[in-house]
């Protein structure tokens, strides 16, 4: 194991770290990197950002609800913010592994390992996120749609640290959708995961939409041409079947060892069109 260990105390002493030190492993929960240390060599060194006080919270601050990028799914699932405002991520947090995992694995490891099945990812696009990055040059903010850019590739600097995500308030009537399809009902790693919102005007149609799916590219996905087939229709069982047929154009899934591309064709159509008939 690497001799070279380092606790920061604050953010502030964790970007100095970072600034310093751009080769060593960033460690928040440990969840994802810890799998797969054996078949790695040991890296140069480690910061370890778990429990900093300057990376966690839940709150509402200028109009939007921040969350510390070093929160934990426990800390959502306790969180009675999330569950209100944010049910999408509230649903998906309750599904992300055991009991151990939701007390390590933490929302910002999650974005920072970018994995295509990674649960909370999806619900970041579906719901506007922006995510905060900074570092001794400052903070920035990055939409979530543009900061996954590629396979596990992300818009991080090499002295940059994920420290929050906001999401804007949803707006009154907003309805938010969360689905995950796995082997098994719980415990299960994603062949498919939805995440969705939609608001209604006043004539009972689609005002706005999105519409988000993981494990269906090499990245989480916004669907934008289904979103602009259902925005300012009136939701149906018709425009339901239309959604699924649209999914099918839109996505081309892979096969791999969790699932073959057809069932994951398949499985993201008809949770599109469950998405469109909760509206109904």
């Amino acid at each position: 194991m690497s001799a070279h260990y380092l606790k920061p105390a604050t953010l502030a002493e964790a970007c100095e770290a970072r600034a310093a030190h751009p080769d060593f492993v960033l460690l928040a929960g440990g969840t994802d990197y810890m799998v797969g240390s054996h078949h790695r060599p040991d890296p140069p060194g480690v910061i370890d950002l778990f429990g900093l006080e300057g990376l966690g919270g839940i709150e509402e601050r200028d109009g939007a609800i921040r969350i510390g990028a070093g929160t934990t799914y426990a800390q959502l699932l306790r969180s009675d913010l999330v569950r209100e405002r944010l049910p999408a991520l509230f649903e998906c947090a309750r599904e992300v592994g055991a009991v151990q995992i939701q007390e390590r694995g933490t929302l910002g490891g999650n974005m920072a390992t970018s994995s295509p099945v990674g649960d909370t990812l999806p619900v970041l696009l579906a719901l506007d996120a922006q995510v905060v990055l900074g570092s001794v040059r400052g903070e920035r903010e990055v939409p979530y749609h543009g900061f996954c850019t590629g396979y596990r590739q992300i818009d991080l600097a090499p002295d940059e640290l994920i420290v929050a995500v906001e999401f804007p308030r949803p707006p009154q009537g907003l309805v938010q959708f969360w689905r995950k399809v796995g082997t098994r009902r719980a415990q299960a790693i994603s062949k498919v995961m939805v995440a969705a919102s939609a608001r209604l005007d006043d004539e009972g149609v689609i005002a706005h939409v999105r519409l988000a799916m993981g494990a269906v590219a090499d990245r989480p996905v916004r669907l934008e041409q289904t979103e602009a087939l259902l925005l300012g229709k009136a939701p149906s069982e018709a425009l339901a079947d239309q959604a699924r047929d649209e999914v099918r154009r839109e996505i081309v899934p892979i096969n791999d060892v969790r699932s073959t591309k057809d069932y994951r064709l398949s499985a993201a159509a008809n949770l599109a069109a469950r998405f469109v008939r909760t509206l109904c």
